[in-house]
């Protein structure tokens, strides 16, 4: 039999060159698919995170399943800062998963379609008063796009400067994030729980780029809705608050603005409802986790308020503590008379100027105990109410003048200024003083917001001699004692007293003064 003809030479190499570049080939494919395969593993993902965000990691699980599509889940993911000096750590994640499509794994940059993440803590620490300074070098993307975070429960904590001072917190309840790209701001919803006065805040807008150098400094700027916020949370106030506005920044200081509509807010002590609107601008300063007002103005039924200061934390205790420089220079006193007593009729009438110290320190007792003022007042062409006082005022205007009685004669207008304090629900007057034509008086005293009683000492200046407040035979007879009650510069001056309550006063002379 004939044996077949050995191939040509040249047609051997043809199929070994065929092989190997069938061989090269392969071992070009198990390069790139171990190389896009490295994000599934778990060095790949802390040597990821620690160059991007320039931090020590620590992940306690992490594990991969590829089929029938690629899903990753971990836990105990922690990101400490490589500064010695923050004892916390950046941020804490309890579990987290995220799934992705090979195609999209096989992309450049690597995209990461959905992050789930559970117990998200997150703590910015404060802003360095001199930080050290660094050479600049070009920023770093991220080896990967993040398309959708969903993080509801994160915890946003922003440490204070000041030791001693609690963080100021932010509960986050929904929270999805949205990237626009690599090394770009994300796109948020969030929804946050506000403890007091409890309600939930919606709000939307951008977070970052992050800057792992200075956490404090990664920019945040959206707006808020705040609706149906219920003040009796807080005790001894009343009422339902709404509020919207926008803020921005960065994370140690944001600025915020906004308008809070409550068309029912009231004071526990008085109960009386009045329609109360502010406009605010806000810092909420991350270095030390206070809220400075800048300012608050406020109108209410015919009047005006401006407020500055802030809403502070305090060492040690608990809570806020509220301290404001409050002005009112184009305000009614019926108006804060309805807010602060009980009566649904107020005492008085008349513009008022008012300046004073605003102090609320924290605590769970009524607003009214806890309120701390410090100020000063002036009324003028004030009017009491009360027909029987004002009757009253008129006669005293009539006898300090001199005159006899007569439908025409004397004043029920009059003017009144005062130095006060509030504390533990008490007002104490240092000096107060009013005036109507032909007398004056000037008093001190206290008031009982709570309680109502009055209880004030002073004296009565009136411009007429005591013989020439009556007439007949009664005249006569007070002649002689003219000069006892006289005072240089005044025709008479008589000790006088103020007790009983705000419904039903009591005036008279103080007979033990005067006869001291």
């Amino acid at each position: 039999m004939q044996q077949p003809e050995p191939a040509p030479r040249h047609a051997r190499r043809k199929w070994l060159i065929i092989l190997g570049v069938v061989i090269l080939g392969a071992i070009v494919v198990l390069i790139e698919v171990d190389v896009h395969l490295s994000p599934l593993s778990r060095k790949w993902a802390i040597h990821a995170l620690e160059e991007h965000y320039r931090c020590q990691v620590e992940l306690k699980s992490f594990n991969v399943s590829l089929f029938p599509h690629i899903y990753v889940t971990g836990e105990g993911l922690v990101l400490k800062s490589r500064d010695s000096r923050n004892a916390l750590p950046v941020a804490l994640i309890k579990r987290f998963a995220f799934d992705e499509s090979w195609l999209g794994l096989l992309s450049h940059p690597r995209r990461l379609k959905r992050l789930r993440l559970e117990g998200f803590v997150l703590n910015i620490p404060p802003r360095q008063e001199n930080p050290p300074q660094t050479r600049k070098t070009r920023r770093r993307l991220p080896p990967f796009t993040l398309g959708e975070i969903i993080a509801d429960g994160t915890v946003l904590s922003i440490l204070p400067r000041t030791p001693g001072k609690l963080p100021h917190v932010f509960a986050i309840s929904r929270l999805r994030l949205e990237s626009a790209g690599r090394g770009q701001a994300m796109s948020f919803q969030a929804t946050l729980t506000n403890p007091k006065p409890i309600g939930e805040i919606q709000s939307t807008g951008t977070f970052g780029p992050w800057n792992p150098d200075n956490p404090g400094l990664t920019p945040v700027a959206g707006s808020y809705a705040f609706r149906d916020a219920d003040l009796s949370t807080i005790r001894g106030i009343a009422g339902i608050l709404s509020s919207h506005g926008k803020y921005g920044g960065v994370l140690n200081r944001i600025r915020v603005q906004g308008e809070t509509d409550t068309p029912d807010f009231a004071i526990g002590i008085s109960g009386n409802r009045v329609h109360l609107k502010t406009q605010f601008t806000a810092v909420v300063d991350g270095t030390n986790g206070d809220t400075l007002l800048r300012p608050v103005e406020a109108q209410f039924l015919q009047s005006s308020i401006v407020a500055r200061g802030g809403v502070l934390r305090t060492t040690g205790i608990k809570g806020r503590a509220v301290l404001l420089d409050v002005s009112a220079g184009q305000a009614r006193i019926e108006d804060l008379l309805r807010l602060a007593v009980k009566s649904s009729k107020p005492l008085m009438t008349g513009d008022i100027n008012l300046k004073t110290k605003f102090n609320l320190p924290p605590g769970e007792e009524d607003v009214a105990r806890r309120l701390i003022l410090n100020g000063g007042f002036t009324i003028q062409s004030a009017r009491f109410t009360s027909l029987n006082v004002q009757q009253r005022l008129e006669s005293l205007s009539r006898k300090g003048q001199g005159v006899q009685a007569s439908d025409n004669s004397g004043s029920s207008v009059f003017n009144l200024k005062g130095r006060f304090v509030l504390k533990g629900g008490k007002m104490t007057f240092s000096s107060l003083s009013f005036s109507v034509p032909g007398a004056s008086v000037q008093l001190h005293g206290s008031y009982g917001l709570i309680s109502e009683n009055l209880d004030f000492h002073g004296t009565l200046r009136l411009e007429a001699k005591l013989s020439q407040m009556t007439t007949g035979i009664k005249s006569l007879l007070l002649k002689p004692i003219d000069p006892l009650f006289a005072r240089k510069g005044a025709g008479t001056v008589l000790p006088i007293k103020i007790t009983g309550t705000k419904d039903q006063p009591a005036f008279g002379l103080d007979l033990g003064k005067l006869i001291k």
